[in-house]
């Protein structure tokens, strides 16, 4: 949660995703984590939840719920604070929490299965999502012309038009796999201590030495061209959109191996992300306008305006090369959202903590 704002924060700032500098391309690329983490725990969190529920059903019902929920304030609320307009006319995006409301709709029904069938289905999503590309494919002409661009929601697939009027920044497809696959790895996290420890880093460890292994592999043995960024770059510069199985492998592992360390965790600084852990959902409606006011705020004080203008279209903003901002700017206005964010998730956690049920969904 705390990572995502240092690119959310990039986002206003106008800095390109990526770069030549290592300051600018670790900074985009420290929060390739957050997806694939938010997408693997929210089915790890189903798994764990429907223990404290009577059946799968009502696991379904829940998932169901909060999957709408999550798609209409991605439509809603999540889109105002991008661009503080209503022109959706102009701009509208299917981004992140569209996939995660999405995925757990998908992920209603798949529970209904066996735990481990669910898991195998979601690997099985992740290893071969390239198929789906060519699933659209068999349809009859008159189908494929009518419908086809539906099948942009779900995974890219040339030539079949682009939905009118909404930009897809995440697919469903692998995603739904990552989801699953992170609600099959909850019967390892309740194994007793020592034993999902020792899985969690052999999991964690062995599919980031077959990242590393296959990824290097294919940048050392690809031709590179006149002015190629370095190895290291080419090799941690995965496809996020949709995310490839390198990307997943690059980012899921060290996260899984990091569960192993940091259910140990102590002190304030844990407790500082606790509270946010505990609280994601409300901390995420928050973070976006609280960084989207603090940017307006820093634009008026370098230009003396406000442009609202080259926010109009957040997270693909426009702010001219000239005026973009410099690293450590970026951190600054970062660090003190940040800080600022946590005394209102402190208070929500405490209310949520009241068990209101409506609370649950958010």
């Amino acid at each position: 949660m705390v990572l995502m704002a240092i690119d959310h924060v990039r986002v206003y700032s106008g800095i390109p995703a990526g770069g030549q500098t290592a300051g600018i391309f670790f900074t985009r690329w420290i929060t390739n984590f957050c997806a694939p983490a938010f997408a693997f725990f929210a089915g790890t969190s189903a798994f764990l939840y429907a223990r404290k529920l009577a059946g799968r059903g009502a696991l379904g019902r829940f998932l169901l719920t909060r999957g709408l929920i999550l798609v209409v304030l991605e439509l809603t609320v999540i889109r105002f604070a991008w661009t503080f307009n209503f022109d959706y006319a102009r701009f509208t995006l299917a981004g992140v929490i569209w996939m995660l409301g999405w995925c757990m709709v998908l992920l209603a029904g798949l529970v209904q299965l066996p735990t481990k069938a669910v898991g195998i289905i979601g690997l099985g999503i992740i290893c071969f999502q390239q198929v789906f590309s060519q699933i659209p494919r068999a349809f009859p002409e008159s189908i494929r012309s009518s419908i086809g661009w539906i099948w942009e929601f779900i995974y890219p697939a040339a030539g079949l038009g682009e939905p009118h009027g909404i930009a897809v920044l995440y697919v469903l497809v692998p995603w739904i796999g990552v989801m699953a696959a992170g609600y099959g790895f909850g019967a390892i996290l309740t194994q007793e201590p020592a034993r999902r420890r020792k899985l969690c880093l052999q999991i964690g460890l062995g599919a980031t030495a077959l990242f590393l292994l296959i990824g290097g592999l294919m940048v050392f043995l690809k031709p590179v061209p006149a002015g190629a960024p370095p190895a290291l770059f080419r090799l941690l510069s995965q496809q996020k959109y949709p995310a490839s199985q390198l990307f997943l492998l690059m980012t899921l592992g060290p996260t899984i191996a990091l569960l192993a360390l940091a259910e140990r965790w102590r002190g304030w600084v844990a407790e500082m992300f606790s509270t946010f852990g505990r609280v994601p959902m409300f901390y995420y409606l928050l973070h976006i306008p609280a960084i989207h006011i603090a940017a307006l705020l820093v634009t008026i004080l370098r230009e003396g305006a406000a442009h609202p203008e080259w926010y109009a279209t957040a997270p693909f903003t426009s702010v001219p090369a000239e005026h973009r901002w410099g690293l450590p700017l970026l951190y600054l206005v970062f660090a003190v959202v940040v800080a600022l964010l946590y005394v209102p998730c402190r208070w929500y956690s405490g209310v949520k903590a009241r068990r209101n049920k409506w609370l649950r969904y958010l």
